[in-house]
């Protein structure tokens, strides 16, 4: 740094406080309780709050409810099938198992929006008659991918009568079960890939083995051949096709 950039800069530090001095008073934001007489203003604040905490759960929710959990165990799976460490990272796995959730829930989300949000906006029905309308999309999506097992399991636990329908039952009976289940078919899809991989790596070790090469790492050498193969047969077209059809 030139001697002319040091005495830019000085004067800069100088007439900088002074310039804000100079200036009207900035404005400050408190945080505070008040008492009202009005009673709508206590609920608008209880629905603000209401509000925060729906946003803050929002992921929690589109991971408990949609497909988003096999979708992004299965990638789990194959990413340590392949042995590739993070390759793809973290992100892309997200970023992907996102866009193929909101393709898969694209039906769900249609007839919410039929059913229920129109409706309220057009001011047809209530705002509780809309929340019921929304639910009955999201259970028949859940329940069409729950089983029966997991589903009777928690109806048990809850000491609750058995229903004329699975559609008389509430989320919070669904919801576990719903996790249950596609956990269970992750883990079964995610054992399936690990075969041809695990029949590649005892191949190549065995071969090295025979051949006397001890001090060869066989992960250098199947992990190649593992991708090789994953290429060739074109498993993320088959892997995503496999994954969305379970779902139609």
């Amino acid at each position: 740094m030139n001697r002319k950039s040091k005495i830019i800069i000085l004067l800069i530090l100088i007439v900088l406080p002074v310039l804000i001095q100079a200036q009207s008073p900035l404005p400050k934001v408190t945080l505070g309780l008040e008492e009202t007489e009005n009673p709508e203003d206590f609920v608008l604040s209880i629905k603000i709050v209401l509000l925060l905490t729906i946003l803050t759960l929002a992921p929690s929710i589109l991971i408990m409810m949609t497909s988003f959990t096999r979708l992004i165990i299965v990638f789990h799976f194959l990413r340590t099938a392949l042995a590739t460490q993070t390759v793809p990272s973290n992100q892309i796995l997200v970023g992907l198992t996102l866009f193929i959730t909101f393709f898969i829930m694209k039906p769900v989300i249609n007839d919410i929006n039929e059913d229920a949000i129109q409706p309220y906006l057009q001011k047809q029905i209530n705002q509780k008659e809309a929340l019921n309308r929304s639910k009955q999309p999201v259970k028949k999506f859940m329940l069409g991918q729950t089983n029966e097992s997991d589903l009777g399991l928690f109806v048990d636990l809850n000491n609750q009568s058995r229903p004329s329908s699975p559609q008389d039952l509430t989320l919070t009976t669904i919801i576990p079960a719903f996790l249950i289940s596609e956990i269970k078919t992750a883990f079964q899809i995610g054992f399936l890939l690990y075969l041809p991989m695990l029949l590649i790596d005892a191949i190549v070790a065995s071969v090295l083995l025979s051949m006397g090469m001890f001090m060869l790492p066989p992960m250098m050498i199947s992990m190649p051949l593992k991708i090789l193969l994953f290429v060739l047969v074109d498993g993320w077209h088959l892997i995503v096709e496999s994954l969305v059809k379970g779902f139609m």
